[in-house]
């Protein structure tokens, strides 16, 4: 099997825009978190430290989804100097390794996605249980 420099290289778009959404999603979690603990240092209510946690969890796991973004990158540019040097099998399995990094940022990304679904699910069945009474 043989792998052209330009194949690693593309994952530099889809990567770079993926890490970009990444740090969008940290920093608007982490001004809901300092605006949560502003409003939990005022009133002390279990909700609101609930939401913390959940929020800590996530942001946790956006920090191991950027740190598996990076090292994504990290390896396509050395599968790309291996190919430039005509290391062709260091390479391919830089290249792979780099694949499974990205995998792995995206399995983070569905995980971290469906704790909040859920924690929005929870925030609106309280809402719907108000609104019955």
């Amino acid at each position: 099997m043989t792998l052209s420099i330009e194949t690693p290289a593309l994952l530099f778009s889809a990567t770079s825009l993926i890490l970009l959404a990444y740090t969008n999603r940290f920093l608007t979690i982490a001004q809901i978190v300092r605006s949560l603990k502003k409003h939990y240092d005022e009133v002390h209510t279990k909700s609101i430290l609930l939401q913390i946690r959940n929020l800590n969890l996530r942001l946790s796991l956006i920090r191991y989804m950027q740190l598996f973004g990076v090292l994504c990158l990290f390896l396509s540019v050395f599968a790309m100097l291996c190919l430039f040097v005509e290391w062709q099998t260091s390479g391919i399995y830089l290249f792979a390794a780099s694949l499974l990094c990205l995998l792995t940022s995206l399995a983070i990304s569905f995980w971290e996605i469906s704790i909040s679904v859920t924690a929005l699910r929870l925030h609106l069945s309280d809402l719907e249980e108000e609104s019955k009474k």
